[in-house]
């Protein structure tokens, strides 16, 4: 069967692991986009299958968005404000729905990777957020060299500016939570350029979800109480493998009565 732009297949050379949809076609070469997981890809018509209902629903990554909030009936909550920035409008998308599901109150905007830097000092003095990610398309090129270079990837530099500005804004990680990073970003540059949490301790994909289930939880959390940060780990995709951070509080208000 030909394959077409816009089909869902899998790559029989990774023993058809991952869901992708057919972006673009140029010759036999096909460019793939990762359905769940934030990645790019290409390959060989011929080693493409067309994905079947029964591939696509095994290959559906689903997410934990449990969350254990106080009893509405009592209370009213207030939760911490998202400003979502992404480099794909695809994923922006979903995790705007996300958070829609779970009555946050989120901006989505779609920039460019290259941009965000040059511009997220007007979208944070705009929207005045409580939690701000950066994410997109990443990738660790290791043909090139050391895992340490941040030149060695694809957009790991323009997160870490776009980091770094949010930082001159706001130096407290306790008033601005800083969520940055894509699929096998460079963690530790990231965290030290000032991110709370980011990706991807051991250079894997991450769910195109796991930066709003990160926002979701510290948005949800109250603001005395310290968030568990090895379960809210356990909620993305790959665990500790994928996401890593620091200690926080939830910023989320809580009032009495009802």
């Amino acid at each position: 069967m030909q394959v077409k732009k816009g089909d869902l297949v899998t790559r029989n050379s990774y023993k058809n692991d991952t869901l992708f949809k057919v972006i673009n076609i140029k010759g036999n070469k096909c460019y793939l986009k990762g359905i769940d997981i934030r990645l790019y890809a290409d390959s060989e018509m011929e080693d493409l299958k067309i994905a079947t209902e029964e591939d696509k629903e095994k290959l559906k990554i689903e997410v934990d968005d449990s969350n254990d909030l106080l009893d509405r009936s009592e209370f009213f909550y207030l939760p911490g404000k998202i400003l979502h920035i992404d480099g794909d409008n695809e994923y922006l998308q979903r995790c705007l729905d996300f958070y829609k599901k779970h009555n946050i109150f989120a901006i989505g905007k779609r920039l460019n990777e290259v941009d965000i830097a040059f511009k997220i000092k007007n979208l944070l003095e705009e929207y005045k957020p409580d939690i701000v990610i950066i994410t997109g398309h990443d990738a660790y090129y290791q043909k090139k060299g050391k895992m340490e270079d941040i030149r060695n990837y694809k957009n790991t530099e323009n997160f870490i500016k776009a980091v770094k500005e949010c930082r001159k804004y706001e130096k407290s990680h306790e008033k601005l939570v800083i969520i940055a990073g894509a699929c096998q970003s460079n963690y530790e540059e990231l965290i030290k350029a000032g991110a709370n949490f980011a990706s991807s301790p051991k250079r894997v994909n991450i769910h195109c979800l796991d930066p709003a289930i990160i926002a979701t939880n510290i948005s949800l959390t109250e603001r005395n109480r310290e968030v568990d940060l090895i379960q809210l780990l356990e909620k993305t995709k790959y665990g500790k493998d994928g996401m890593g951070g620091l200690m926080c509080n939830g910023l989320m208000y809580v009032g009495y009565p009802r």
